[in-house]
């Protein structure tokens, strides 16, 4: 918007809000005795959370067991023990039961489902 298609009343409005700005910046230097460049720089910094040495030793025991496997594939025979702290859990799989249970309530669905 340019300065020009502006109306007296609106004018009159960004003067008053540029005192009022005027006058926020003054109350903050008071407070902050002139330092909010600083104060806003140390507001804005933000702190990492530690780790613990259990969590740092497992990922450097993942990281040590996927590169000697890396090796190992390139050099082809190389066997890699597996490291037991991060062992994954076994997949779960569903029995024939159970896979026969759902089969038969589906079938029953989609008949009541046509009918």
């Amino acid at each position: 918007m340019s300065n020009t298609n502006l109306s007296l009343e609106q004018l009159k409005e960004i003067i008053s809000l540029k005192e009022q700005i005027a006058s926020l910046e003054q109350r903050l230097a008071k407070l902050t005795d002139g330092n909010t460049v600083e104060l806003i720089a140390t507001s804005i910094k933000t702190t990492r959370g530690k780790m613990s040495s259990a969590a740092r030793a497992q990922i450097g025991a993942h990281q040590k067991a996927k590169r000697a496997k890396a090796e190992g594939a390139r050099e082809g025979s190389a066997q890699v023990a597996p490291i037991t702290i991060l062992a994954k859990k076994a997949k779960r799989k569903r029995s024939a039961e159970g896979r026969a249970r759902i089969i038969a309530a589906l079938k029953k669905k989609r008949a009541a489902k046509k009918a």
